[in-house]
């Protein structure tokens, strides 16, 4: 596997994106059966639900993965709240965003601590702070 780097960290996950093209393929199709239904009402029960039962499906697919994405940015910033503890023996300052953490975990050791004043004090934003990150530091763990 190659070193990690602001190129190549993001991370695709291409039975996802088929399941939700999938899923909308599903939706468009069953819209156009239940646009076809509508004269035949022995088909438009069956047409509803099958457009109501796949948007939902789309829904359900897209609220796992924000939730999941939820519960590593927690697990993240209280990584990082150890790591800022073990290298100064104090919390991360409050100021920092979420996002901010997230992309200060790339960060080497020395220069994660001037990189979090820097961030504070420019208010960075994520992409500009995994930018300015030299010796980057790889995650390979998050979905």
């Amino acid at each position: 596997m190659p070193n990690q780097n602001y190129q190549n960290h993001t991370q695709r996950v291409p039975v996802f994106m088929a399941v939700a093209l999938t899923l909308l393929a599903t939706i468009i199709g069953s819209s156009v059966n239940l646009y076809q239904s509508f004269g035949d009402h022995q088909r438009l029960y069956c047409a509803s639900l099958l457009l109501v039962l796949s948007v939902c499906l789309l829904f359900t697919l897209f609220l796992a993965r924000i939730f999941a994405l939820k519960v590593q940015d927690r697990a993240v910033r209280a990584e990082e709240n150890l790591r800022h503890f073990a290298l100064t023996g104090k919390l991360l300052p409050p100021q920092l965003t979420i996002q901010q953490i997230i992309a200060l975990r790339f960060a080497s050791d020395p220069e994660y601590l001037p990189l979090i004043d820097r961030a504070i004090q420019e208010n960075l934003d994520q992409k500009s702070i995994k930018l300015a990150i030299q010796n980057w530091r790889a995650d390979t763990y998050r979905a």
